[in-house]
């Protein structure tokens, strides 16, 4: 049984026993708008909510304005809807045109208008509702954990792909398929969709942290990507590659500590020493080839300047996240 089942059956009885409680008619018309109410995040609660009063208390009023023109006939609910659903929407309430619906349907049903029956269904809208508003604004579950299970998984997928780039440059022909970047892009997007939804439940001082790092991750997946592009044109085994494939290595280790170490930024530095000191390349192939290592480089760089930008977050004791 999810847990919006459950929340959605203590709206619904709270709203029916205060409705009873409180001697209005239909009480079982409030527990319906309550089941209506329950949202999954207290921001969107708030907005729809809000948005379904509105909208049903414009609609009632068209309703009041035709029912008492034209009569209790069924044409009439067609009217309505051609009249009244253009009006809802383009005054920003669309989410509410269904709970609006069941309200006028439910005065339809009772064939009678005036200023009790009115009062009777702002009642049911305000208990309906607002049973849904309190049970959606106690209690939300938190996705910490998820959040940080999910980092782990990136975590740990973003050091194999580093380990196989590293086996690719002192190797050229060794055979990598690349499934670890699809499963980090994956694993990045549920992320970053936990990240939105655990900020839609902070009403007040919401944190971004979670937020940022997803997209961190995100930007550096773009960055893997164009090393991939890289180190696609290194067919040939260089000196080079196997100084950079030690800074893969050590990033490897890395990516899956709680802070930036800058250890790797530190050893690329040596290696842009070390390449100034090297010969120039004496064939086509071996420019061609030190070219994309260089580049490659100057990628891995912008990777670990990203990392700098925007710490990922700690989930329990706040300290920085990894490189």
């Amino acid at each position: 049984m999810g847990f919006r089942v459950i929340k959605t059956a203590i709206a619904a009885l709270m709203a029916v026993l205060i409705a009873d409680g409180l001697g209005v008619p239909g009480a079982t018309s409030a527990g319906l708008l309550a089941i209506l109410g329950v949202d999954v995040t207290r921001k969107r609660s708030i907005r729809t909510i809000s948005a379904r009063f509105f909208a049903s208390v414009v609609g009632l009023l068209f309703a009041s304005v035709l029912f008492d023109v034209f009569g209790f006939h069924y044409w009439v609910l067609a009217l309505y809807i051609l009249t009244a659903f253009p009006v809802i929407v383009r005054v920003g309430f669309k989410e509410g045109i269904v709970t609006g619906s069941v309200v006028v349907f439910r005065v339809f049903s009772g064939g009678v208008i005036d200023a009790e029956v009115l009062l009777t269904q702002l009642w049911l809208l305000l208990i309906g509702l607002g049973s849904a508003m309190v049970v959606n604004l106690a209690y939300m579950p938190r996705t910490d954990n998820t959040m940080l299970e999910i980092r782990q998984r990136i975590d740990q997928t973003f050091s194999v792909i580093f380990t196989r780039i590293a086996q690719t440059l002192r190797n050229p022909d060794y055979g990598w398929d690349g499934s670890e970047m699809i499963a980090a892009d994956q694993a990045i997007a549920k992320g970053i969709s936990e990240a939105g939804r655990s900020l839609e439940n902070q009403v007040l001082h919401p944190r971004e942290d979670w937020k940022v790092y997803f997209y961190m991750r995100r930007q550096q997946l773009d960055s893997i990507q164009n090393m991939m592009q890289l180190i696609s044109q290194m067919y040939l085994h260089m000196p080079q590659a196997e100084l950079v494939a030690e800074l893969f290595e050590q990033l490897s280790v890395d990516v899956v500590t709680e802070h930036y170490t800058g250890r790797t930024e530190k050893l690329l530095q040596q290696v842009d020493e070390k390449f100034r000191e090297m010969d120039l390349p004496a064939t086509r192939e071996e420019f061609e080839v030190r070219s994309a290592i260089l580049q490659l480089s100057r990628e891995l760089l912008q990777y670990l300047k990203i990392a700098k930008k925007d710490k990922a977050p700690a989930p329990v004791d706040l300290k920085q996240a990894e490189a």
